[in-house]
């Protein structure tokens, strides 16, 4: 794809460990435009956050074995040029975690953490003319740009009264306004990516719906993609545009939002839909059977086969994406709309 912003292209690695090698992303692909905010949705387990911290490049080499595949941005793959991979990690590419609190200094206010960001990250860094960028000096004209740009950020994130909050230390804000930092931390940088881990698990229900919504409306106004990793379909349905399925470590389906929730062709994303509530609350939830495989031990092909009523022997060779829409691929041998076959199960 010509406009690509983000292609991910037969990702598979793991770590190896004292009990073996743990096949964590197997031959995963991905594809992202620019604006585009994508759901990386899946089980808790699946590898949404290996592949984020993949695509970031923060995964531990000691232990990290990469198999193959390439990881894209703007046509420079990730994987074989560290230089470029750290120009644009914290710059092009920014991070929202899960839980804000473990991600801030307790013993710094919060200013002194956004004026540390901003000293290595803004992007009005560069303007050292003679001296090499890490020993430019923070001259005072960009320092005062940079904390207009931090006012004008921290109050986009609807957070009041900025010069004060910046005097704070951490522990004296609640965990929606400590998330609103990380928003506006994330977007300082002018980023073209922000990838946002289920950046609302650790907040109260009522506090969840405000922080995807302002997400959704920062990044249409700024144009930055966003990639959400949740295990939460609501929350996808709420801001993204697309969704991406993930199941132990494979990707196994991708759609837009609307199609994913309407015409669902594999046969997990089915069993995850219909694991959710019905709008009315009178239909009965089902789960799935049998287990997430073991990592150490993956079965070959869909890992999903052992738990599907609709495998087949074909099912032991993983095959390739196929399209059944406009924006719409699943990886199955025997996708939902298709028959069950004769000699499935057996």
């Amino acid at each position: 794809m010509t406009d690509a912003l983000l292609t991910i292209s037969d990702l598979s690695l793991g770590f190896r460990g004292e009990a073996g090698f743990a096949h964590i992303l197997d031959g995963v692909n991905l594809t992202m435009r620019p604006g585009e905010i994508m759901g990386l949705v899946g089980e808790s387990g699946c590898g949404k956050t290996t592949l984020a911290r993949a695509i970031l490049g923060v995964l531990p080499r000691a232990a990290l074995e990469l198999r193959g595949g390439a990881i894209g941005f703007r046509g420079t793959n990730m994987l074989a040029d560290d230089g470029a991979q750290a120009a644009i990690r914290g710059r092009r590419i920014t991070f929202i975690p899960q839980d804000p609190f473990s991600s801030l200094n307790p013993v710094f206010t919060i200013g002194e953490q956004i004026d540390d960001l901003m000293k290595w990250k803004s992007p009005r860094r560069g303007e050292g003319g003679r001296w090499p960028a890490l020993l430019a000096p923070y001259g005072r004209s960009r320092r005062a740009a940079d904390r207009a740009a931090v006012i004008e950020t921290l109050e986009a994130v609807q957070l009041p009264q900025p010069e004060r909050l910046l005097r704070k230390y951490p522990h004296e804000v609640s965990g929606g306004q400590r998330q609103r930092l990380m928003i506006a931390m994330a977007l300082l940088p002018e980023p073209d990516l922000i990838i946002a881990d289920e950046p609302t698990t650790a907040l109260d229900v009522t506090i969840q719906a405000q922080i995807l919504g302002l997400l959704r409306r920062l990044a249409s106004e700024r144009g930055v993609a966003v990639m959400l990793t949740t295990h939460d379909l609501g929350s996808a349905w709420e801001i993204c545009d697309a969704v991406t399925v993930m199941y132990a470590g494979q990707d196994v389906e991708a759609a837009p939002v609307a199609e994913f929730f309407t015409a669902p062709a594999h046969p997990y994303t089915n069993k995850l839909l219909a694991s959710l509530p019905d709008a009315e609350g009178g239909g009965a939830m089902t789960g799935i059977p049998g287990e997430v495989p073991d990592f150490l031990a993956p079965p070959p092909g869909c890992r999903f086969a052992p738990r599907c009523e609709r495998a087949s022997a074909a099912c032991a060779t993983r095959p390739p994406q196929a399209a059944r829409g406009a924006g719409h691929l699943v990886r199955c041998v025997h996708p939902v709309a298709a028959p069950v076959p004769a000699e499935a199960g057996a």
